[in-house]
């Protein structure tokens, strides 16, 4: 039997009555457009809802979430692969109960796991869906293996864009990097884009059918519309003090954004309460080797 056979045998026998969590990827074309800072933000948002939320850092290199949690994780997912921790273990508490995960080295060594190790991890991973309502993975930006791998696995993506015509540019071309991969399921998959620093509502809804056009008529794709954060002083405001603006400046528009984003994710128009996948389905799905 081979390691994809072993795999998938595994996740199956894994798979059991409990609900799983919803997982969320958020992601973006280039850096700099407001990824990290949209992972943190809307987590906070849910949890002010009352749900419970993890965010999964799958941008290895980077400390983004770390840096505006102001908290530094002691573990990461190496120590469960490697090192025999729990995935309870690994969790860092930030603000308003928010889980944290460090991906680490980990991510990088998960396409050459032997089968011990990929029971371990498959194993914990269904402990982390009982733990969480939603799982929310902010990957690296651009169009890495790694980035590719974690939208291709997952059943929701939000792409993270900007008025600027390189952030277009670039969100088209991540997102047609996956329709070509002969993978990537994209009638399974929601696509949705975030317009943030946009000026107005006006604006965000520019930024989504300039996008959702090109998508439409070369890739014969669809997108959906999220919403948009409007460009907000204190973003920057908070982002200098390396705290969230949700906790920094609740009353401030961009907050209240993501409070509004975090309500319709929730009862919404993109509630999806069939698209539970469980965070287990979305990491063995990477390890199959989803990927370019």
């Amino acid at each position: 039997m081979d390691q994809a056979q072993a795999l998938r045998n595994m996740v199956m026998e894994s798979k059991g009555g409990n609900l799983k969590a919803r997982v969320i990827t958020i992601t973006s074309g280039k850096g700099g457009v407001g990824k990290s800072n949209t992972s943190v933000n809307l987590a906070l948002a849910l949890a002010d809802l009352g749900k419970k939320v993890i965010i999964f850092d799958a941008d290895f290199g980077l400390a983004n979430v770390e840096v505006m949690f102001g908290a530094l994780p002691k573990y990461n997912l190496s120590d469960v692969i490697y090192r025999g921790k729990k995935i309870e273990e690994i969790i860092t508490t930030g603000p308003n109960g928010i889980g944290f995960i460090s991906g680490g080295s980990g991510i990088v060594g998960l396409s050459n796991l032997n089968r011990d190790q990929i029971a371990y991890l498959i194993h914990n991973l269904n402990n982390l869906d009982k733990l969480a309502d939603f799982v929310i993975i902010d990957t690296g930006a651009g169009i890495s293996d790694q980035v590719l791998s974690f939208a291709m696995s997952s059943p929701e993506i939000i792409m993270i864009t900007t008025p600027e015509p390189s952030s277009l540019t670039d969100s088209y071309s991540l997102i047609k990097a996956l329709y070509k991969n002969p993978q990537f399921n994209k009638e399974g998959t929601s696509i949705k884009v975030l317009a943030n620093k946009a000026i107005s509502f006006d604006d965000g809804e520019i930024v989504y059918k300039k996008l959702s056009s090109v998508v439409s008529k070369f890739l014969q794709g669809r997108l959906e519309y999220l919403g948009m954060i409007p460009q907000d002083v204190n973003i920057d405001k908070a982002i200098r003090a390396q705290k969230p603006v949700y906790l920094s400046f609740p009353s401030a528009k961009s907050s209240k954004a993501y409070k509004a984003i975090a309500e319709d994710l929730i009862n919404g128009t993109h509630f999806a309460n069939n698209v539970r996948h469980g965070i287990s389905d979305i990491f063995s799905s990477f390890m199959l080797g989803k990927r370019l």
